[in-house]
């Protein structure tokens, strides 16, 4: 008998597809399963359950009829609680949004429910997605799939967690500084942070707008590729006789491999490796224009974050999470000139950065220099949440400031993810690259 419940999103789409799978009994052992796990409501902030048993026999009546509409059609998804749903609360992980109930889905949502992707529920996240760890003491946090004491990473935390504990075959985060390829990578998944500005932000709860993404976190990439390219309404990216043979890459000395653990170091320098062996031409190098970004994030991050949600912070500051807070404020201080000087900065700096990199096919870096960290101390010791937090973004955070789409994919060891980053725009060919690595490092 065919396992549909650990299936992907692509390889389950195909059984429905078949014939071989009832959308109808995948939304309700789909359910079965959550209401069954341990960590249910640390992972999930509400189920959807009317609307994903509607949406399946919708799913069902079209795939006996032969006119399905995509191949997600029948698909259950989960979906971070900053994707507006309509008449369901959706509160981005804040008491300050308690009871927020929006007339209408994000425009995403839409797009997949237009596409026959089910709705199952809206996942937890950090607060106001400004944390890269994933520890919401006020709602819910998700653990790490391999290891219950630690964090799952964040924000895009609860998403991560829905997918790695088996409970849907993929999710829909968002990405502001890695907050969907941190998770992916500490839970052993597949995560695409897509360019800026390629999929809408309508109706998803914003952080720093200019630097805002959403992106799929995924078993594999084909399922990554498929949720990417039935949310742009393009058709799949051909994922076939992807190779590495003569592909060049750059590893990313600037900032990225310092301090690494050992796990993180071991397992990324097995990785490329293996891609050498497997026919990938690696180079190591710098770039100027990376070091001189970083210390702008402060400035860029913090200042637009503080000044979209200042007023209501201030009204009810009480109401949230010590150390988010505390990170919200340090943008009250950026003088208007600051930022936009520090702006005018990062738009030279990455002209640089491309220069730098033309001559290759995607710069590598580890998804993350650490791996999760223990909830409990995160919780008591507020120095460590800080130091912990600054390094689970470091390198990820290298690709917003840059403006750069990235693929984080597992290495084979546990929580630790090599990080593909090209061009803007370069989602099929980040995708195809994707493939190609997943291949060699399953």
């Amino acid at each position: 008998m065919t396992d549909h419940m650990n299936m992907g999103a692509a390889a389950l789409g195909r059984e429905i597809g078949a014939g071989r799978a009832d959308p109808r009994e995948i939304v309700g052992e789909t359910l079965d399963r959550i209401g069954a796990h341990p960590h249910r409501d640390d992972i999930f902030a509400r189920l959807t359950p009317e609307r994903a048993m509607a949406e399946a026999e919708a799913a069902a009546t079209r795939a006996r009829d032969g006119r399905r509409l995509s191949p997600l059609d029948g698909v259950p998804l989960s979906w971070k609680d900053l994707f507006d749903s309509a008449g369901t609360a959706t509160e981005a992980g804040s008491a300050l949004l308690r009871g927020r109930v929006p007339a209408q889905d994000a425009a995403v949502l839409g797009t997949a429910t237009a596409a026959g992707a089910v709705c199952i529920g809206k996942t937890h996240m950090s607060e106001l997605a400004f944390s890269g760890l994933g520890l919401n003491p006020n709602t819910g946090t998700p653990p790490c799939v391999n290891d219950p004491a630690a964090v799952s990473g964040g924000s895009s935390s609860g998403a991560a967690a829905s997918v790695a504990f088996g409970l849907v075959p993929a999710a829909m985060g968002s990405d502001t500084g890695g907050s969907v390829r941190v998770p992916s990578a500490w839970n052993d998944l597949v995560g695409l942070k897509t360019t800026h500005g390629s999929l809408s932000m309508a109706g998803v709860v914003p952080l720093c707008p200019s630097f805002d993404t959403l992106g799929p976190l995924a078993r594999n990439v084909e399922d990554a590729a498929l949720l990417w390219s039935v949310l742009r309404g393009a058709a799949p990216v051909d994922l076939s006789e992807a190779t590495l043979g003569g592909v060049r890459f750059m590893v990313l000395e600037t900032s990225a491999m310092e301090g690494l653990e050992a796990p993180v170091a071991q397992g990324f320098d097995a990785a490329l490796r293996r891609l050498e062996r497997a026919g990938a031409r690696i180079e190591r190098g710098t770039v100027a224009a990376v070091a001189e970004a970083m210390p702008l994030s402060g400035t860029l991050f913090a200042a637009e974050a503080y000044g979209v949600w200042r007023d209501t912070i201030e009204a009810d500051p009480d109401a949230m999470f010590a150390p988010v807070l505390e990170r919200f404020r340090g943008g009250r201080d950026v003088s208007a000139p600051d930022y936009v000087a520090a702006w005018r900065q990062l738009d030279a700096l990455r002209r640089d950065y491309l220069a730098a990199t033309a001559h290759v096919d995607a710069v590598l870096l580890p998804t993350c220099p650490i791996l999760p960290p223990e909830r409990a101390r995160l919780e008591t010791d507020g120095a460590y949440y800080v130091d912990r937090n600054l390094l689970t973004l470091r390198n990820t955070r290298i690709g917003n400031l840059m403006g750069l789409p990235g693929l984080s994919v597992p290495t084979g060891v546990p929580s630790v993810g090599l990080l593909i980053q090209t061009p803007p725009g370069t989602e099929p060919e980040l995708l195809r690259l994707g493939a190609a690595i997943e291949s060699v490092l399953a």
